[in-house]
């Protein structure tokens, strides 16, 4: 794995670009998101072909979608690209984009949900990403520290964050990679050219509206592939909207099926953090060192320029 590089962070005035590389988005949903780019952040926003077209539930056709993001993803005055939405259809794409210019100059990309794949494959090329809210979710009631740890990263201002403790934590401290992102997508990828190596990182899951025992599914691949054996620290974000059989019920919460497939390991773990399909979302850049500390007080998370030993 090369050494993760940290594409130049941003500076008012500066040009991104914003494009729907996945599921089908309504304009006006955007328009609280440019706006705080625009007025806010003092951004420059050039939209996407994707943002006002449609096919089927999909923002427009596969090679559409793949031409509005390579045309960003080619452009070396865009600093950085950020997804309206999610949803589905990145994998679809991903094996058609060129990175040959993105290489020559590196941008940010941002997203997550769906584009977790094309975070993965920034982190397969040696580059950072960042997991954060999307141009659609920015600006919903609730996701003001989201928002906001987002212009931190891209403005260069790495953050901290601070949770709750929770009764199905497991304390301890590490300073490692952060990789991850939706579970879904990181148990689709493996076999793939871009599965993540987990091994010595601190890996971060998240999902939505899946049935309980896909869920648990889901976690027996994971372990089965090794992706949980080696951690340095695991993460569990939000488990949002999650549905159950009608009857008989699958028995278990989506926090008890993970903590009972993590539970013959000793690295730290927290539960319940601020990641995920919820407006307190909070930015987690993809390939940056983290320091993450589980206490009996509490969950701190902090982004770092290095990795110091932990003394």
């Amino acid at each position: 794995m090369p050494t993760i590089q940290i594409p130049p962070f941003l500076q008012p005035g500066d040009k991104i670009g914003i494009v729907a590389p996945a599921s089908l988005i309504h304009y006006e949903d955007l328009l609280p998101g440019i706006n705080l780019l625009r007025d806010q952040w003092k951004l420059k926003v050039i939209e996407g072909n994707t943002l006002k077209s449609s096919f089927n539930q999909f923002s427009a056709t596969d090679a559409e979608r793949q031409e509005d993001l390579q045309i960003m993803l080619d452009d070396p005055s865009i600093k950085a690209v950020i997804a309206a939405r999610g949803g589905y259809g990145c994998s679809r794409i991903i094996d058609k984009l060129d990175f040959t210019s993105f290489l020559k100059s590196p941008k940010w990309i941002v997203g997550f949900s769906d584009l977790t794949i094309v975070l993965a494959q920034l982190y397969q090329l040696g580059y950072a990403g960042i997991h954060a809210p999307m141009a659609k979710s920015m600006t919903l009631d609730g996701a003001e520290k989201a928002a906001d740890s987002l212009r931190q990263i891209l403005f260069g201002e790495l953050p901290g964050y601070s949770a709750a403790p929770h009764t199905f934590n497991t304390t301890g401290s590490a300073v490692a990679e952060m990789v991850g992102g939706n579970l879904c997508l990181l148990a689709h990828m493996i076999g793939s050219e871009i599965e993540i190596d987990t091994e010595g990182k601190i890996l971060f899951i998240e999902d939505v509206n899946e049935y309980l025992y896909n869920l648990d599914r889901l976690m027996i691949q994971m372990k089965r592939a090794g992706k949980l054996n080696h951690l340095a620290g695991l993460i569990v974000g939000q488990f949002t909207d999650m549905r159950d059989n009608s009857n008989p019920s699958f028995g278990k919460t989506a926090y008890e099926i993970i903590k009972e497939h993590i539970s013959e390991f000793d690295y730290p773990v927290s539960f319940d953090f601020p990641i995920g399909h919820v407006p307190d979302n909070r930015a987690i850049g993809v390939g940056l060192n983290a320091y993450l500390d589980v206490n009996k007080d509490g969950v701190e998370l902090h982004f770092l320029s290095s990795a110091p030993t932990i003394i």
